[in-house]
């Protein structure tokens, strides 16, 4: 697939250290799952953390501190964890994207969308550290002007938007960061359905918006 909108590279720099909530973690897995370039980037990345972790100097450790090292391999994998960093080769049937589909089935088709507004719909997904959803957004639907108390990663799966930072088809991500405002707009006949992240509330201008954010978790 080509994107034409990818994360930053500070973002796939954190992802491949594994130091990004896990809420935008699994926006950047789902993006990798369709964009060699960027998992290309990521595994360049591990490569070298792993170069520089192999220079540094290897001191001895306690027998306590070993013996806790060895049980903790052990454990079982953290299940969150291990479907964020997964990166499938492949995409059986369904429209959801493979990353996603342990934890809501294959099709957007069998979700239960829940109505925020007039023209939109949004699909809570479950994340521990910063918030996880799927928007849903009919033809021409603007989204209400805002901006970023924190980082927000947006991942088109079907349709494209438009915004202030140009237009957003199937596969890219729109990386924002608190200095960035805007107002996406579905442009498409069949409408837009977009991975969001965050890892801090929205500042929305108008005050029905405001008002309706703490109900719809935004």
């Amino acid at each position: 697939m080509n994107c034409n909108h990818h994360p930053d590279d500070s973002t796939l720099l954190s992802y491949g250290a594994c130091s990004l909530p896990d809420a935008l973690s699994m926006v950047v897995a789902c993006h990798l799952a369709v964009c060699d370039h960027c998992h290309d980037k990521v595994a360049d990345a591990e490569l070298i953390g792993l170069g520089l972790m192999e220079q540094e100097p290897v001191e001895s450790i306690s027998k306590s501190s070993r013996d806790s090292m060895l049980a903790m391999l052990d454990e079982p994998v953290d299940e969150a964890y291990s479907e964020t960093r997964t990166i499938p080769d492949d995409q059986p049937d369904g429209d959801i994207p493979a990353p996603l589909r342990p934890m809501i089935g294959q099709w957007f088709s069998d979700l239960h969308w829940r109505t925020m507004a007039p023209g939109m719909k949004q699909f809570i997904l479950p994340a521990s550290q910063g918030k996880l959803r799927l928007l849903k957004i009919s033809p021409g639907t603007f989204m209400p002007s805002h901006g970023h108390s924190g980082s927000e990663l947006t991942l088109v799966l079907k349709g494209s938007y438009s915004d202030e930072l140009g237009r957003f088809s199937v596969g890219d991500v729109a990386d924002v960061d608190p200095d960035i405002t805007h107002q996406p707009v579905a442009d498409t006949h069949e409408g837009c359905i977009c991975l969001v992240a965050t890892d801090g509330p929205l500042r929305f201008k108008g005050l029905v918006p405001r008002l309706l954010q703490p109900f719809f978790q935004l």
